[in-house]
């Protein structure tokens, strides 16, 4: 194990436990009905074709969530690091991403309309192999995780395509054994660059309900564009357009 990996493993496990026994006393309930219903449905930690690695959340619940009191963490498990406050509001069935590139760039690779929620990662601490991604929400001032998902000695790897719940009954579980690869073609995925980089489906999922356009279909409304230039201008939260 490097040295990185090796600090990156203590910084986790030392923050774990102070999440199970310090201050906020946070632990991570499955699927905590007392908590918003936004929940990781989708990520990358290695990008090969493609721009970035990211993080997908979605709100799958039946009510708008405001991502304002909202951060994610991965090296250190530290609430506050990735704050997800510019998501806004996402409404029933619609997720948003975060990544370490800009949005037009992201935007671009995967031929998605402006419209989607977008995060972009300020920081070097990508994810690794072997990690853990945490999605806190401040309740009351105290730090809480709504969802979490540990991955590497089990689940699949994400080399170059993205992985997603394999079941409904997976999410919101940190199961990763649960999850799967994507391939194109299947569950709304498709390759980015116009077809020749890696294997995603950011701004969908297909336990969202509604369930919302699934990116490969931008790649054919894309063509259309002039018919409705307004679908590309970020920050008009769409719940169809995810």
């Amino acid at each position: 194990m490097s040295k990185r990996h090796l600090m990156r493993a203590l910084l986790g496990a030392g923050t774990l436990l102070a999440a199970t026994t310090g201050a906020h006393a946070a632990t991570f309930v499955p699927n905590d009905p007392t908590l918003p219903d936004i929940r990781i449905t989708e990520f990358m930690y290695k990008n090969e074709g493609s721009p970035a690695e990211f993080v997908q959340f979605t709100n799958l619940g039946t009510t708008a969530v405001d991502m304002s009191s909202f951060s994610e963490d991965d090296a250190t498990g530290i609430p506050g690091v990735h704050p997800l406050s510019g998501l806004g509001v996402l409404q029933p069935g619609q997720s948003g991403i975060l990544a370490q590139t800009t949005a037009a760039t992201f935007d671009a690779a995967w031929n998605l309309p402006a419209s989607t929620p977008f995060v972009e990662e300020d920081g070097s601490d990508n994810l690794a192999k072997t990690d853990t991604i945490y999605l806190f929400d401040n309740v009351g001032g105290t730090e809480r995780i709504v969802d979490m998902l540990t991955y590497g000695t089990t689940g699949p790897k994400t080399d170059g395509a993205a992985a997603v719940p394999g079941s409904a009954s997976v999410i919101g579980t940190n199961n990763s054994a649960g999850w799967v690869l994507l391939t194109a073609g299947t569950n709304g995925a498709y390759k980015s660059n116009g077809g020749t980089g890696d294997i995603g489906s950011p701004g969908y999922s297909a336990f969202a309900s509604p369930v919302p356009l699934p990116g490969a279909a931008w790649l054919l409304l894309s063509g259309l564009g002039a018919l409705a230039p307004g679908l590309r201008r970020r920050g008009k939260s769409t719940a169809a357009v995810a």
